[in-house]
Formats: structure tokens, C-alpha cells, sequence
């Protein structure tokens, strides 16, 4: 699902992710506190840790959802919170992604195709088999399971044609089967030559999918680093 840049479109000058000192205060209450990371091409970089440690927190600042207190994110070189054009060939979701319940999941990829004009409503068959959904495209997202609705927000995640994919906690909630369905996923869109960021309190999640790895505590990172370099740490 990849296309060349085309005359016009935002240039990459960066690495797909890189974040010096991110910060985020509410109040007295710190969120996130001086996170460096750096994410190379082809990873599958897990950001690991607890419930409440600031990973969902980082990611909304990776994609431009709020703004940081302090620090930097560049992604593919560009500040998401620059221009629209800055995340283009970046996609993903935080918390679980939302859908009309009373509508088809294609009507509802179609309602997001319509956003960026259109354009994209060519790409929904093919992702739809990417995640596995095309025999259930038609049926009600009401009717879907928790896992078929998480394969539908990276579904929708891939109308945009993403080089890098930004997912919270994409594991979360599943059962063995859809955990295993979602692992399966995420190694064939990284085998497209995606890099992909994912967030999770899962230590087996990140151990069976990344290559690296960034742990989290209390808003800040405790240690970052290939999986191999970790275990023979422990």
C-alpha cells in the first residue's frame, strides 16, 4: 500500500520518530517527564509499561493531539504540530479507535475516506484484507468483537498509506486468539516495510513482536534498547 512521495508533498529529513525532553505537566501532576526516544526504520519498537506510567499520554504528543509542556517530537523530521501535512505517511490510534456502531465497517472506512477527499476509497478492499475483515466489511460495527474492531482502526490507519505506524495498547482487552491474530497483523504489515511504534503493559506482547524496546516509569524512560541488550541485563 506504499506510493512514491508525490511533487508537492512534505519531504522526509529524520528519523520516523525522535523525541528529546518531551514533557507534560497538568498542574502539579506529571504525566511525562524528559522522554528521549529515537525510532529506526523497520523497528517495531514496543514502549512498554504500566497503566498510568505516561505511554498513552506520549503517544496523543507524537501525533499532535496536545501539545507538549516541553521538549520536542519529530517524525520523519517534521513537528506534527507544524502543519496538517507534517503526519502525512504517519497513521495510528489511541485508546481504541471509534466507529459508528450502527453502521457497516466499510461504510464506516468509506466516512473516513470522504475526509481526505475521497481519494483513499480505492484503498479500502485491500485493507480490509489486510486485516482480515473482508467477509465481515458489510456487517454492523456494533456486531463486531473487541479484536475485529481494533483490526478496523488499523484498517482505517491504513487508508493513509502510513511508513509509520502509531498504536496504543493495540492487544488490549483480547482474548489468546486475538492477541495471536493481532501479533500475526503487526508482523505482516512490518513485513511490508512499515515501521511501527506500539504501546503496551504486556512484557510477552513486546517480547514476542519488538526488536527494541523502551521502558517507562513514572512518566519517564528507565531504559531503551534492543530486547537481547535488556535480558542480559536481568
Amino acid at each position: 500500500m506504499s506510493a512514491p512521495p508525490e511533487e508537492g508533498r512534505a519531504t522526509d529529513l529524520g528519523l520516523p520518530v525522535e523525541v528529546r525532553g518531551l514533557c507534560k505537566n497538568y498542574g502539579e501532576l506529571v504525566a511525562v517527564k524528559d522522554v528521549d526516544l529515537q525510532v529506526e526504520p523497520g523497528d517495531v519498537f514496543g514502549y512498554l509499561g504500566p497503566n498510568g506510567a505516561g505511554k498513552t499520554t506520549s503517544l496523543r504528543m507524537m501525533l499532535g493531539l496536545i501539545r507538549p509542556s516541553a521538549g520536542t517530537v519529530r517524525l520523519f523530521g517534521r513537528d506534527p504540530q507544524a502543519t496538517v501535512r507534517a503526519l502525512e505517511g504517519v497513521a495510528g490510534f489511541v485508546e481504541a479507535p471509534s466507529f459508528y456502531p450502527y453502521l457497516s465497517g466499510l461504510v464506516n472506512l468509506e466516512l473516513l475516506a470522504g475526509l481526505d477527499g475521497g481519494e483513499a476509497e480505492r484503498l479500502i478492499p485491500e485493507a480490509l484484507e489486510i486485516v482480515g475483515l473482508s467477509d465481515r466489511a458489510k456487517d454492523r460495527v456494533g456486531a463486531y468483537s473487541h479484536g475485529m474492531r481494533q483490526r478496523l482502526g488499523i484498517a482505517a490507519a491504513l487508508l493513509r498509506q502510513p511508513r509509520l505506524l502509531l498504536l496504543d495498547e493495540p492487544a488490549t482487552g483480547l482474548d489468546p486468539a486475538g492477541m495471536r491474530d493481532m501479533r500475526d497483523l503487526i508482523r505482516e504489515l512490518s513485513g511490508r516495510g512499515m515501521t511501527v511504534l506500539l504501546s503496551s503493559h504486556l512484557l510477552g506482547e513486546v517480547e514476542e513482536l519488538c526488536n527494541r524496546v523502551a521502558i517507562v516509569r513514572k512518566g519517564g524512560v528507565a531504559y531503551q534498547g534492543s530486547l537481547a541488550e535488556l535480558r542480559r541485563q536481568a
